[in-house]
């Protein structure tokens, strides 16, 4: 399936899995900073609803997070053209700057709702470019034969920091303050950036001159390369409307969880702590499930569960039932995520791997910044749990897209 010149080899040979230490260390910076992103998620909504009281406002902030995504066929030029370890770094500083300063202002009771906008921008922009450039690192960090491996890995690790962090944010948050929590994510991003400095990740292709017209030829190489390999152009249509009815659910999610649920934020980190769960089951679960089936099989029921789980979840109002349907959700997410992520990276040439991811995301999430406003809208003027079940029906109706035959050899 992959081409055999899909991977550059480094200068230096790659370590076998069990002695990779700078891939472990790599790991331990990626679960450090999911724990801190876990809290935010519960922290920031928290933040938004008590300045503002207002569902739209909180769309309009998921939105602005996702807005970068526009720009992300230039960020995959700029992560195959310059030096990855460098844009880790200046990423995760200046998460580390902007995050630490909103939850400071909250804390000190100066925070207005634009400063807010204006971080979830920059943050926004930064977590693109960081994602991009991470992405086409993990190959030139492992043996091919090991990506699947670290990719179910790094899924397992989030999950983790999605089963554990939640339920400590929670406890924290409604102890002491969100903008703790904000803080927390922040040193989480610090933290990251230690790691990152003490790793080699250096992409030794040969360069040329950057002008304008070699970017836009890079970016046409990038959309020509996924739009010729149809398993990740099948996998990418399905996601872009996925993405779009899971964006309604997840902008929604806290929100309805504290207005119109009911639940306060020690049981909010609970049920997303628990969810956690299944996911990494979910997580460890793809290796073995690959031994037996094809990605098309894997994605499309996933993709389906996953679906059905968000409508049921906004169906009834019972803690153990949100639990179990929250964990339905996580677990089919944990699943696909690292088959997508070993699809593009087994099928790309090394000098194309930014282009290849940068290119995807923008071709699955350029509607979620659309959809985050749109489920500000409708949770605004027709409550949160229609939001749900139209977020949960689009996702559901796209897991039949990953039935295309070219995903039956992938």
């Amino acid at each position: 399936m992959a081409n055999p010149v899909a991977h550059g080899e480094s200068k230096k040979e790659v370590p076998k899995f069990k002695k990779n230490y700078p891939v472990f260390r790599f790991i331990g910076g990626n679960l450090i900073s999911f724990f801190g992103d876990q809290i935010y998620l519960i922290a920031l909504p928290l933040i938004v609803l008590a300045i503002t009281d207002s569902p739209l406002s909180m769309g309009i902030v998921a939105a602005l997070e996702r807005l970068p995504i526009l720009f992300q066929p230039f960020i995959g030029v700029l992560a195959d053209n310059f030096n990855r370890k460098k844009i880790l770094l200046v990423c995760d500083l200046g998460r580390f700057l902007a995050i630490g300063t909103i939850g400071a202002l909250y804390i000190m009771g100066n925070l207005h709702i634009w400063e807010i906008y204006v971080a979830a921008f920059i943050v926004g922009i930064l977590t693109q470019v960081y994602n991009t450039s991470q992405f086409a690192s993990i190959p030139r960090l492992v043996q091919r034969k090991d990506l699947q491996l670290v990719n179910s890995i790094n899924t397992g690790i989030f999950q983790t920091a999605v089963f554990i962090a939640p339920g400590l944010g929670g406890i924290l948050i409604s102890i002491f303050n969100p903008g703790i929590g904000l803080i927390i994510n922040s040193l989480s991003f610090l933290m990251g950036y230690l790691i990152v400095l003490s790793l080699n990740i250096e992409n030794d292709l040969q360069k040329e001159k950057i002008s304008i017209s070699k970017v836009f030829a890079d970016i046409k190489e990038g959309f020509i390369f996924v739009i010729y390999h149809k398993p990740i152009l099948y996998t990418n249509l399905a996601m872009l409307f996925s993405i779009f009815g899971t964006k309604l659910f997840l902008t929604m999610l806290v929100i309805h969880l504290k207005s119109t649920v009911g639940l306060d934020a020690v049981r909010i980190g609970y049920l997303l702590s628990i969810g956690g769960v299944a996911a990494i089951v979910g997580a460890l679960m793809t290796n073995v499930l690959k031994r037996y089936y094809s990605y098309r099989s894997i994605l499309f029921i996933a993709g389906f569960v996953g679906g059905g789980s968000i409508i049921a979840f906004g169906l009834h109002d019972d803690f153990i039932w949100l639990v179990i349907m929250n964990a339905l959700g996580t677990m089919s997410a944990a699943i696909m995520s690292p088959c997508v992520v070993t699809i593009r990276q087994e099928l790309s040439p090394d000098r194309l791997l930014g282009r290849v991811q940068a290119t995807s995301r923008f071709m699955t999430w350029i509607l979620m910044p659309v959809s985050a406003l749109v489920a500000g809208v409708i949770g605004e003027y027709f409550g949160t749990l229609l939001t749900l079940i139209i977020g949960g029906t689009i996702a559901l109706l796209a897991s039949f897209i990953y039935l295309h035959p070219s995903l039956k050899k992938a």
